[in-house]
Order: C-alpha cells, then structure tokens, then sequence
C-alpha cells in the first residue's frame, strides 16, 4: 500500500521538478542526464519530486549535486519509493549520496522517504542523517521495514535531533510532522521512541499506524512520550493493540492534548471497558475538545460507550467525523439516532457507515474474561521513567 502524503508548501508548479511516478529506471550518467538537464533549467526550485522510479547509488550523487545549486529555495524533497529492483547494498549506498546534500539545504521542510526497503542495512546511514538533521519539520518514514531495533534507533536519533535544534535556535526549525507507519516498530522501540518523542516538544502530528505494537508498548509510547506533547493536533495509532492497559494510558493522557483535533484508534482492540473508560474521560474535557476527527472502529464498542458519547456529544462543537462501524451494537438504536439528531441540530458532523457492526450478544468469550495482555504485571512507572532518564543521560553524552 502506497504511503499517501500531501503537505501543501504553497510551492507553485514552475518552481517544481517532478518525475512523479513515471517508473524510470535510472542507472548510468548516461539515463539521467535528459533530466538533469531540464532540472538545470529551472530557476527557484522549490520542490522536486522523484517518487516512483528506480535510482541507482550513482545517479543519486548526481542528482543530489544537481540540487546544491537550489540550496536557497528547495523546501521539499521526495523520495518516496525510489528502489524498486534495487539490491540490499544499493540503498544505503543511494541514501549517503542524498543525505549530505539534504543536510546542506536550510530551508528544508519536507522530506518523504516512504515506501522504501531501508530495514536494517540502511540504519546507520539513516540514523547518523536524522541524528544530524535540524531543519526538516515534516518527516515521512512509512513503510520501511524497519522493525523494532531499526525503530529504536530512529527513536534515539530524533532525541539527538532535538537536542541539536535547541543548540542552533538560529538556524534550526522544530519538528512539526513524524510518521513511521507499517515499520513493524513492536515493543521493542517505544522507550527510544518515547525519548524521542518528548524531546521534540513542539511536536504536532505522529502517525505510528499498523506497527504490532502490543498494550505494554502502546502504555509506555502514551505515557512517557506522546504525553508531553501540549501542541499536538493529529495523533494517529491506528492497528496496534490496546486492550485495558493501552485504553488507560489513552484516558489518563487525552487531557494532555488541548490542541487536538485528529484521533485514529480505529481497530485497536480497546475492548468495552477501555471504550468506556475513554469516552468518560473525553467527557470529562468535551466542552474544551477541539476535536474534529474520532475515528473508534472495530474496538468492541458496546451499547454503554454510545449513551456516554449521546451525552458529551452537544458539547463538542468542533467534531465533524465519528467513526463506530465494526462495533457490537444494534444499527437501530435509539442511542444511534439520538447521536444523529445531535448531529443535525448542531448543523454539523455525521457518522460514518455502519454496515460492519458485531451482534451485541455475538461474544466469543465472557465479558468478564480478561485479556492475556491485561493479565500482565504493569512494571513499575518510576522503574520506567528511571530507565529512560538514563538513556537520556547516555544520549546526551553522546558526540554528534
């Protein structure tokens, strides 16, 4: 699936140079030089675009020369799925032509590398380029392959990062954007990650969808991570898994957010209690909610969850989109039509299409059962915040 990822700079279509999904396959001097030679003749490039082709490790030096000459105007950068056909060598190779260059550029604010095989044989290259990084704000790193002990790598660089920017105030910008969705990120990366997280504070969107995240991990990312994040608007989590200990985490947080406008905990498994125990908690701070976007599919959300939102509803004025197909409640209840008629009052919002939901009574196991993941011994919070006060310490120390 195609990383799909619009930022819209403003950048006009004469100061951009695309060869956007034209599946050129460039491999010698000789297959690249027509367009380096149209890219010559452009003036102010702003933004360029080689999405969607094969690039081989020396046509990328010499396009990432081509780009110095633009060093004062190029904001954004995409290369996004730039490998196809592409050995395990040739990418590391490919991206240390490319990175120096990108770290030339001062008014960089986008960089996509999506949809790229980067695993764990480009991690060194990848790490040493973001740890050095001080200008890109929208950073797009989805689909990778990445994995756990690439993912906490990445999270170790983006404290250095940060660390970095705070130490050239005048010619640093904060980061803005971080997505690192479909990575396989797992437990494993959460405490780097979360040390990453917190110490870029200006921080506004993060997508960390369909990582196999599990509750232990998800607990730990909310809640000495994404937790300090006052600024953020757009929080997306999409396919990883809750259960009791992640939905608590969520509740207890989701005040910490005042900006928010975007939450994605569709198919995250938050289970009744943890539906229950959210919404109660989003009530709590429905008339201050900015709102705009709830999605909450496929949790198994029950009838208890929908009087909650019936009643908080009113209140919030901003929210346009709820999203509650796939739960287990009946199409035709009177909660559903109350939450509808809410909508149409306010002259604002809708549901989405609830033609996938569960029988309310189709359990397959008792409400009272607990999940294997809830039966797990919570570690000890200030165990926790100890282990990665230390890896602060150990990160900070560290030479960039």
């Amino acid at each position: 699936m195609t990383t799909i990822h619009n930022r819209d700079l403003g950048i006009q279509d004469s100061h951009t140079f695309s060869l956007k999904n034209k599946g050129i396959k460039l491999d010698t001097a000789a297959d690249i030089k027509p367009y380096l030679e149209q890219l010559s003749k452009l003036e102010n490039v702003a933004k360029v675009d080689i999405s969607g082709n094969t690039i081989s490790p020396e046509c990328s030096g010499l396009l990432a020369e081509a780009l110095l000459p633009f060093k004062d105007t190029l904001k954004d950068v995409n290369l996004q799925d730039i490998y196809t056909s592409r050995d395990r060598f040739e990418i590391p190779a490919s991206l240390a032509k490319f990175f120096p260059v990108l770290l030339e550029l001062p008014h960089l604010s986008v960089l996509n590398l999506s949809d790229n095989a980067l695993g764990q044989d480009a991690i060194e290259v990848l790490e040493d380029f973001i740890s050095k990084c001080k200008t890109v704000e929208y950073f797009i790193i989805s689909n990778n392959g990445l994995g756990p002990f690439s993912g906490a790598r990445v999270g170790k660089a983006l404290y250095k990062s940060a660390k970095l920017r705070e130490a050239h105030p005048e010619s640093s910008k904060p980061l803005k954007a971080f997505w690192c969705g479909r990575n396989r990120l797992e437990n494993g990366s959460c405490e780097a990650l979360s040390v990453g997280f917190r110490a870029n504070r200006e921080l506004e969107e993060i997508r960390l969808y369909q990582n196999g995240i599990r509750p232990s991990g998800i607990s730990k990312l909310i809640s000495f991570g994404l937790n300090s994040l006052a600024n953020l608007k757009i929080l997306d989590l999409q396919d990883n898994t809750f259960t009791l200990p992640g939905s608590y985490a969520l509740s207890e947080n989701i005040a910490n957010w005042p900006q928010l406008i975007e939450l994605n905990v569709n198919d995250c498994l938050l289970k009744a209690t943890g539906c229950k125990l959210f919404l109660g908690k989003l009530a709590e701070i429905s008339d201050k909610s900015k709102l705009q976007i709830l999605r909450l599919q496929y949790n198994e959300l029950e009838a208890d969850s929908l009087e909650i939102i019936a009643q908080f509803l009113k209140n919030m004025s901003d929210l346009a989109e709820l999203e509650l197909n796939g739960n287990r409640f009946e199409e035709d209840s009177e909660l559903i039509e109350k939450i509808n008629d809410i909508f149409e009052e306010k002259g604002l919002g809708e549901l989405d299409e609830l033609d996938d939901l569960e029988e309310p009574d189709s359990d397959e196991e008792d409400e009272d059962d607990e999940d294997d993941d809830d039966k797990e011994e919570a570690e000890p919070e200030t165990e926790v915040d100890a282990r990665l006060k230390e890896l602060e310490k150990e990160l900070s120390a560290a030479h960039i």
